[in-house]
């Protein structure tokens, strides 16, 4: 036994260790994004379904073996429909790129003006039970979105806010997306949730706001018309009944996201640099 695991041990190159971190890295990437999404329950019924068909076919099972390959052939097209926005975010998160961060282009001291800015205006509004969609974009561009309301690309400033959603102004029934330090357009269309399990209390604003971070990175802020209370969504999830000091806490930590080292890309990386000094 000795000598087998020495053997194997032996056998192992630079490429297999590489081709195992870059398995691992990938495997990683794909739990977490199945935890962000509905996707985690599509993963369940899937591993379900496949213990059915295995057992089956081990059972000699044959007509149940034919029915789940069946279902099998027409499931992975529906879930391809079904599951489109689930997709669709996860080959637009496979094609970020940390470079074209747009808050990168955004200075700290300008960064914190833009800040203070947005909680006036949000404080302002909730005070006046004003009710109010903005939805910050983030590394996935929201240029769709952009071309069903009103291209505005002004300067962020609590008075600008406050003027487009005011009632009776023509655009404040719409989103208001900022890109960067530009309130970049106002009356925008936003996809409503699909989600069941939200409160009948929540309006259209509100489902309006979740659906757009189920779709993309974005950060949606919410004022409530009826009641003024404030709320934020963010990766599909709304918390609600927020005080000012959360939402600035939430935009500090939006526009100053600190990058964190992921344990499997540092492997990864090592291990290219090993590959490299190797062929050197």
């Amino acid at each position: 036994m000795e000598n087998f695991f020495r053997n194997v041990i032996a056998d192992i190159g630079i490429n297999d260790v590489l081709d195992i971190l870059i398995v691992a890295f990938l495997i990683y990437k794909l739990l977490g994004f199945i935890r962000e999404t509905r996707a985690e329950q599509l993963a369940k019924g899937l591993l379900v379904f496949m213990l059915l068909l295995l057992g089956s076919y081990w059972l000699d099972l044959y007509a149940v073996h034919w029915i789940l390959s069946s279902v099998m052939t027409v499931g992975l097209v529906a879930l391809v429909i079904i599951f489109q926005p689930e997709l669709r975010r996860g080959l637009e998160y496979m094609g970020r790129s940390k470079i074209s961060r747009v808050f990168s282009q955004v200075d700290k001291e300008e960064a914190k003006h833009i800040i203070g800015e947005f909680v006036r205006a949000i404080e302002s509004m909730s005070a006046s039970r004003t009710g109010a969609l903005i939805v910050i974009e983030r590394e996935i561009q929201l240029n769709d979105i952009i071309e069903t309301g009103t291209v505005i690309d002004a300067q962020i400033s609590d008075q600008m806010i406050g003027n487009i959603f005011y009632e009776g102004a023509p655009l404040h029934d719409g989103a208001l997306i900022v890109r960067g330090d530009r309130l970049r357009a106002a009356g925008c269309v936003l996809p409503l949730t699909q989600n069941k399990a939200l409160g009948k209390e929540l309006g259209t604003r509100h489902r309006a706001g979740i659906g757009i971070t189920e779709n993309s990175d974005a950060l949606t802020l919410i004022v409530s018309e009826e009641t003024g209370v404030i709320s934020i969504a963010q990766n599909g999830k709304l918390t609600r009944f927020l005080d000012i000091k959360t939402v600035e806490k939430t935009l500090l930590n939006t526009y100053f996201e600190k990058e964190t080292v992921n344990p499997v890309k540092e492997k990864l990386s090592r291990a290219l640099k090993g590959v490299k000094n190797v062929k050197e």
